[in-house]
């Protein structure tokens, strides 16, 4: 399982997750299985880097494959392919990339990945006009993707 999350021109990430949909549909049934994660997130990174100069696109691609396991890759605005740990990105991720720092600890529970993410992007919208509305989560491992809302009236902080 994969989940990208987008940030920069809608029209552009939009584009552009459509491309490497289309060219992972393709290369699955090259491989006769699902490409890695890290095959997707250097796609993104190839494409935005071609072009970027006609591009305001920046990507999280987060997944679960059997050969590395959870993975984080952060595609920058201009291309450039990062594995990190945790990552923010976006309008509002320059308000909260120090309570992100601050607060981070490797092998916490989903519980807790939940509370820490929901904690920051409740922050972010507080701050960031083009933040805001809910919260969607994204829990991603070896068993696929879970979805959640967390609606605005009942966000665990705000103005």
């Amino acid at each position: 399982p994969r989940a990208p999350c987008r940030c920069g021109s809608a029209a552009d990430t939009q584009a552009l997750t459509g491309f490497v949909v289309n060219y992972l549909g393709q290369h699955a049934i090259e491989l006769g299985k699902e490409p890695s994660v890290y095959t997707a997130a250097n796609l993104f990174k190839l494409i935005a880097y071609n072009n970027k100069d006609n591009l305001l696109a920046g990507f999280i691609i987060a997944g679960y494959d059997d050969k590395r396991g959870g993975q984080v890759y952060n595609v920058t605005l201009g291309g450039s392919l990062v594995r990190v740990p945790v990552a923010c990105d976006g309008s509002g991720s320059g308000y909260i990339a120090g309570l992100m720092d601050a607060e981070y600890r490797p092998k916490m529970t989903k519980a807790e990945c939940l509370a820490y993410c929901t904690k920051a992007v409740a922050h972010a919208m507080c701050r960031d006009g083009s933040s805001g509305g809910l919260i969607r989560t994204m829990v991603v491992d070896k068993n696929g993707i879970e979805e959640g809302v967390i609606e605005g009236n009942k966000l665990p902080y705000g103005p």
